[in-house]
C-alpha cells in the first residue's frame, strides 16, 4: 500500500474536482491519498510519501507561478520518487490537443520547469460562465469565439473526460 500525495494548483476548481476522482480511483486500490493544494504543501513533510502527483489548471494560457516554485524548491524530492503532472485547460477538449505532446500548455510547462515529471496527462477543463466576473466572463467568451468554443454567457460546460481521469489514477496506482 502506498502513500500517495496529491497537489494540485485550481483557480475555480476543476482541477480540485479531478484530483477527487483520482483520489477515489486510488483509495479503491487500497492506497493512501492526502489531497493538499500547492499553496499549502511545503508543510506537507513530502519525504513521508510514496509517489507524489501535482495538478495545475490553465488560465488566461498560464499555469499559476506556485507551481513552478514548488516544483523549482522541490525538484530533488520529486525527482526521487515516482510522480506525475497533469495539466486542465479547456482547449484540450479538441481532440488534437489533449495528450501531453499535442497539448501546448503541456509543452509549455516542460519547457519552462526543470523537473521532468514522470508520467503526463491532459485533461479538458470546464466553462462556468454564471460564476465568473464581469471581465473574466467577457475575457473568456471571446476566446471561446476565437477558438469556435461555447459563448453562452449563461452556460456552464464540462469537457472533462472522466475515463481518461480514471485510467490516469490506474496509472498512477502503478508507478515505480
Amino acid at each position: 500500500m502506498a502513500n500517495i500525495l496529491i497537489l494540485y494548483s485550481t483557480v475555480d476548481g476543476q482541477t480540485r474536482k479531478i484530483c477527487q476522482r483520482l483520489q477515489q480511483v486510488i483509495e479503491r486500490e487500497h492506497h493512501r491519498v492526502e489531497l493538499v493544494p500547492v499553496s499549502e504543501a511545503d508543510g506537507a513533510e513530502l519525504n513521508r510519501f510514496d509517489k507524489i502527483v501535482i495538478g495545475a489548471s490553465i488560465r488566461y494560457g498560464k499555469h499559476r507561478p506556485e507551481v513552478f516554485e514548488f516544483a523549482g524548491r522541490n525538484r530533488a524530492v520529486l525527482d526521487g520518487k515516482p510522480n506525475a503532472f497533469f495539466t486542465v485547460n479547456v482547449v484540450a477538449r479538441k481532440p488534437e490537443k489533449n495528450r501531453p505532446e499535442t497539448n501546448p500548455y503541456m509543452q509549455k510547462f516542460l519547457q519552462q520547469s526543470a523537473w521532468r515529471p514522470r508520467e503526463l496527462a491532459v485533461f479538458a477543463g470546464k466553462i462556468d460562465y454564471p460564476k465568473y466576473g464581469f471581465w473574466d466572463r467577457q475575457v473568456i467568451r471571446f476566446i471561446m469565439w476565437m477558438t469556435q468554443g461555447p459563448t453562452d454567457p449563461e452556460s456552464v460546460v464540462e469537457f472533462t473526460n472522466w475515463d481518461d481521469v480514471e485510467a490516469f489514477g490506474r496509472r498512477i496506482c502503478a508507478m515505480h
